[in-house]
């Protein structure tokens, strides 16, 4: 085991594009990190560097004390699992998981020990004479980790292992995967694009943008302390609500209403904060003239008016809206609501959009999430008195995306 040290990795191509810009990044030894991002983030591209499948253009690799920008991917002695399994369909189970070892000369009897071991690891004993058509995805994909494991690497890397997956596999392979994490403790960087990934498995979080990397954190300090527009946009789902603001002084003008900021974040516009994730900072002070902000509401901050006790009802905004849709799971209810507004921050809210790869432009349909109650009695197409909890509002600033009042991280 080992850890990984970044310092300034660029990947560029012939072209002059730069798919990965300056990624400073230490992974401690042990650690389980996650890189997160949309389509064309350079997540994929950051972690073949480290294996040693690109070429890194600018910057220092470190796997534990030996710089290894220069060296093959056999001589870093780490351990890569793919999305496509990568397995050989005329080798048996057995046989695939000892592949690696008998390229490395290892004495047959540790071949056999070593295997079995990782079959008992990852209950595939009964299957290690079969060949990979017979085996099921899931299957397929423990044979691929078991190949890993076998070699006792410095680091396993994991290429979006669960991709092709059914659901309920995906949901039983992150299990597996966090349970051989934490048995084996070996340092792991694993590639996504599913934040539900990301959130349940990785000790920390780096979120990439076009290359850079906006926010290293815990999951819950990215959930609950983004650190601008981007992290907050992309980490949960479903979506932050991000809606255009007004804030003069301590009161916040919204589209459904008006507030006054609880103490509690009020100071924290005061506070210096760090700005866009990119390098840069800025320091934000509450003015008296009014300025333009993004308001950032997670949805589970909503609650109907009925359900909120007279203490709470002080701490936020009360409000009546039309609810255009209704979805009910059993154990929540989603409402969705529109709004009129927003024409000042389109531009900014348009960009963040195509950003994060999503098909529907925030911001452009004037609607809402809330998250509600399952035992709410709000309905479609009707008026519903509603509540925000007004703690837990996020503001950001328009031009730079920064955090201008991010809750503290714990």
């Amino acid at each position: 085991m080992a850890a990984i040290t970044m310092r300034g990795i660029t990947k560029r191509y012939a072209d002059g594009t730069e798919a990965v810009k300056s990624v400073d990044l230490d992974i401690a030894d042990g650690e389980f990190v996650i890189l997160v991002g949309p389509s064309g983030c350079g997540k994929s591209t950051l972690l073949r560097m480290i294996v040693g499948l690109e070429d890194i253009s600018d910057g220092e690799m470190r796997i534990g004390d030996d710089v290894v920008n220069d060296r093959a991917p056999k001589d870093r002695d780490l351990a890569m699992v793919f999305q496509n399994y990568a397995l050989y369909p005329h080798l048996t189970v057995r046989e695939n998981m000892a592949f690696p070892l008998r390229l490395a000369k290892v004495p047959e009897d540790e071949i056999t020990r070593r295997v079995e071991e990782a079959a008992q690891v990852l209950e595939l004993q009964e299957h290690l004479d079969r060949k990979p058509a017979n085996l099921s995805g899931g299957q397929r994909q423990r044979v691929a980790m078991g190949r890993a494991i076998v070699r006792d690497p410095k680091a396993f890397l994991f290429d979006e292992p669960l991709s092709n997956l059914d659901a309920n596999l995906r949901v039983q392979m992150r299990t597996e995967i966090a349970r051989i994490q934490k048995k084996y403790g070996t340092t792991t960087v694993y590639v996504t694009h599913d934040q539900t990934e990301a959130m349940t498995l990785a000790d920390r979080v780096a979120v990439l943008r076009k290359g850079i990397v906006m926010q290293v954190d815990s999951p819950r300090n990215l959930y609950n302390s983004p650190a601008n527009l981007f992290v907050a946009g992309f980490i949960g789902s479903p979506s932050m609500n991000l809606v255009p603001g007004e804030l003069t002084g301590t009161n916040l003008t919204l589209p459904f209403g008006k507030v006054d900021l609880p103490d509690e974040v009020a100071q924290r516009l005061t506070s210096p904060q760090v700005a866009d994730g990119e390098g840069s900072s800025t320091t934000t002070a509450t003015k008296t003239g009014t300025r333009q902000v993004i308001v950032g509401i997670r949805p589970e901050h909503f609650e109907d008016l009925a359900l909120v006790n007279e203490q709470d009802r002080g701490s936020g905004m009360v409000f009546r809206n039309r609810i255009d849709n209704i979805e009910w799971l059993g154990s929540e209810l989603y409402a969705y609501l529109p709004y009129s507004g927003g024409e000042a921050i389109a531009q900014q809210l348009g960009q963040l959009a195509g950003d994060l790869d999503m098909e529907q432009t925030i911001g452009e349909e004037h609607q809402l999430v809330a998250r509600l109650d399952a035992s709410s009695q709000v309905k479609e197409g009707a008026e519903a008195d509603l509540w925000l909890d007004a703690r837990k509002i996020h503001l950001f600033d328009p031009e730079s995306g920064a955090a201008l009042a991010r809750p503290p991280i714990s």
